[in-house]
C-alpha cells in the first residue's frame, strides 16, 4: 500500500499515525495485538498470546542521514532520555519515505538515543531486523514461560496481618 508523503509535523500526531500503522500492519500479519490504557508507559503495544507477551515501543523516522543511505531514528522517551533497561522488549521502527519496519528486539539497541537504518545496504546493523514481524509471533523455547501459582485465601489472610480465614468462607 502506498504512503502519503505528507509531513505531520506535531510530534504527538505523528506518534499517533505511525501506531495506526503499525496495529494495521500487524492485524495483517496475525500478530494479537493490544494497547495499554493511556501514554504514561514506555512501551506503546502489547503483542503475543497467554504466557508469551512482548512490549513494543512505535517510533518513526524520515531523517536521512548526512553521508550516505539510511536514517536516523531516535530510541530514547521524553525529554531526550534513554529508556531504562527492560522499558520494552521489541523497537518497532517505521522509515516513512522507504515505507519499511524494523522489528528490534531491545537488547540490540538498550542505551542507546538512536540508531541507523539503513535500507540500501545488506551488511548494516539492524539489516536482520527489516520486516521481522516473525520475532513477534515466535513462541517462547520450552521451558521458559513464566507460570503464577496463587491463593486467593493466602493473599486475604496475610496482606494486613489479620485473619480473614472466617470472611473468606462467608464469601465463598
Amino acid at each position: 500500500m502506498k504512503r502519503r508523503k505528507k509531513f505531520i509535523r506535531d510530534k504527538k500526531q505523528r506518534g499517533e499515525w505511525v501506531e495506526s500503522l503499525f496495529l494495521a500492519r500487524a492485524n495483517e500479519l496475525g500478530v494479537i495485538v493490544s494497547k495499554p490504557w493511556g501514554d504514561s508507559r514506555s512501551f506503546d503495544f502489547v503483542v503475543g498470546r497467554p504466557g508469551h507477551f512482548s512490549a513494543v515501543q512505535v517510533k518513526c523516522t524520515t531523517a536521512k542521514v548526512r553521508y550516505g543511505a539510511g536514517y536516523i531514528c531516535k530510541v530514547c522517551g521524553n525529554r531526550n532520555k534513554r529508556y531504562p533497561r527492560g522499558s520494552f522488549d521489541f523497537l518497532a521502527a517505521y522509515v516513512v519515505p522507504k515505507d519499511v519496519w524494523y522489528i528490534v528486539p531491545e537488547n540490540q539497541v538498550w542505551g542507546m538515543k538512536t540508531v541507523c537504518l539503513f535500507t540500501e545496504r545488506n551488511k548494516a546493523r539492524y539489516e536482520a531486523y527489516l520486516e521481522a514481524w516473525h520475532l513477534l509471533w515466535r513462541a517462547p523455547e520450552a521451558g521458559t514461560g513464566i507460570e503464577i501459582h496463587a491463593c486467593v485465601e493466602e493473599a486475604f489472610r496475610y496482606e494486613d496481618g489479620m485473619d480473614w480465614k472466617g470472611e473468606m468462607d462467608l464469601i465463598q
